[in-house]
């Protein structure tokens, strides 16, 4: 495996919010809070404890706020977009800013708690650049804490540890993250404009280049205002 630092990520920012509503009527979801901290500084706070040092956070959706909140540090990098890029499309625009190896790429509303060691050290360790293109965190669904009501699940992951997305129609017994580590090559020959990581996680199990790493501790589904006041106890008091 790769001994190789990974100490750049990229937090998903841009989103609308529309399913938190209203607590994102007057701020993008990023900036709600869970349990007095912000769904964005939790995300970086984990990124940070996993050795993580240097930043890109994109924007859409009332970016000016995610600015301003962000403007007391010196490590991050904005992207903001004008048209809304998606996944994909969004961190393309980013990959000036995050160097030429292996970097993070976290949904800013991805809410986790790690096992007895950090994810973030856990995937880093994971990594091997000579053969994987992206290493997605799987969550298996028991482990997931929250409502998901019927989700089928995402992935399956293989003995040698790749990842294989369900078939249409079928079942899955993990679910995608957020959590996730991508080489800049996975993006050569991308489309432009507003496209999804989807197809180039696609891509990649094609070539044999997805990996799925298990998590070891809980998930939190927060979509609404429902799923977050309900994930509110586990992180009382603490970070």
């Amino acid at each position: 495996m790769s001994a190789a630092r990974i100490d750049h990520a990229m937090v998903l920012a841009a989103g609308l919010g529309k399913r938190m509503r209203p607590l994102t009527d007057d701020r993008p979801k990023p900036l709600v809070e869970l349990a007095g901290r912000c769904l964005l500084d939790r995300a970086l706070d984990s990124l940070v404890a996993g050795g993580i040092t240097a930043f890109v956070v994109n924007s859409h959706y009332r970016g000016e706020m995610i600015a301003a909140h962000l403007k007391v540090r010196n490590d991050i990098v904005l992207s903001p977009e004008e048209v809304l890029l998606e996944t994909g499309g969004g961190v393309k625009a980013a990959l000036p800013h995050l160097g030429d190896d292996a970097f993070f790429v976290v949904n800013s509303d991805a809410v986790w708690r790690d096992g007895p060691t950090s994810t973030v050290t856990r995937m880093a360790a994971r990594w091997d650049d000579a053969a994987m293109d992206a290493l997605l965190l799987l969550v298996p669904m028991q482990a997931v804490a929250g409502n998901v009501g019927d989700h089928p699940g995402d992935y399956h992951l293989e003995a040698d540890g790749r990842a294989r997305r369900r078939a249409q129609g079928g079942t899955a017994p993990f679910l995608f993250g957020g959590i996730q580590i991508l080489h800049p090559r996975l993006f050569e020959g991308a489309p432009d404009g507003p496209f999804s990581l989807n197809v180039l996680y696609d891509r990649a199990q094609q070539a044999g280049r997805l990996h799925g790493l298990r998590h070891d501790g809980e998930w939190y589904h927060v979509g609404t205002p429902e799923e977050l006041a309900a994930a509110e106890p586990a992180f009382a008091g603490g970070r």
